[in-house]
C-alpha cells in the first residue's frame, strides 16, 4: 500500500501591467482579490496582510502577531447540476449549533441574493479562551455558478466600529464563478 503524496503548495506571486481599457472597478482604499480565475472575488482593504493558506486565503489588518482580525475564505468547484435549492439556511445553522468556541450571543441570519449566487451570514459573540476578551465571528456560506464559498470574519468587539464596514465592503463586492481569461483586462468568459 502506497503513502498519500504530501503535497508542498507553493504560491507563486505575479504582477502584471493593466491593460489601459481593463475591467477592474473597485472602492478606493480598496483591491480586489480573485481566486480560482474567477472563483471567488471581493474587495479586502488594500493596506492588508495577505497569507495564502494550504485551502483558503487569510487577510490580516496587520502583520502577525500585530493583527486584530482575520478575514479568511476558501472556495470549492461544485460539479455541475441544480445547486439553486440547496439549503444555505439549515447548513449555516449547523454550522452554528456545531460551534466549539464559547459563544454567547448568536445573530440573525442574513440572505442576500445576487444574479449568480445565493449567499448567506450570520454573527457570533464568543469569549476567547486566550485573551479572556469578547469577541466577533462573522460567518459567510455562498453558492452560485457551481462555486461555493466560506468566508470568516473575526475581530475583537471593541474593534467593531471600524471593522463592520470592512465585512460589508467584502459582502457588496463578493462574486462566484465569474472567470476571466484574461487578469490584465479583467473580462469574464465569454468576452
Amino acid at each position: 500500500m502506497s503513502k498519500p503524496k504530501k503535497h508542498n503548495l507553493q504560491w507563486i506571486k505575479e504582477t502584471l501591467e493593466l491593460k489601459e481599457d481593463h475591467n477592474w472597478k473597485s472602492k478606493p482604499g480598496t483591491r480586489i482579490f480573485v481566486a480560482g480565475r474567477g472563483a471567488l472575488r471581493f474587495d479586502v482593504p488594500e493596506d492588508w496582510h495577505f497569507e495564502p493558506e494550504a485551502k483558503s486565503f487569510k487577510f490580516l489588518d496587520k502583520k502577525p502577531p500585530n493583527d486584530d482580525c482575520c478575514l479568511e475564505a476558501s472556495f470549492n468547484l461544485l460539479p455541475p447540476g441544480n445547486w439553486a435549492e440547496f439549503p444555505l439556511v439549515p447548513l449555516l445553522k449547523r454550522v452554528i449549533k456545531d460551534e466549539t468556541r464559547n459563544v454567547i450571543e448568536k445573530g440573525e441570519i442574513i440572505q442576500l441574493k445576487r444574479q449568480t449566487a445565493r449567499i448567506v451570514w450570520t454573527e457570533i459573540k464568543f469569549i476567547d479562551p486566550q485573551e479572556n476578551r469578547e469577541a466577533y465571528s462573522r460567518i459567510c456560506i455562498g453558492l452560485g455558478s457551481n462555486v461555493q464559498c466560506l468566508i470568516t470574519f473575526d475581530y475583537w468587539v471593541d474593534d467593531a466600529e471600524h471593522l463592520i464596514p470592512v465585512w460589508d465592503t467584502v459582502m457588496d463586492s463578493v462574486v462566484l464563478g465569474l472567470f476571466i481569461r484574461d487578469p490584465r483586462t479583467g473580462f469574464a468568459f465569454p468576452d
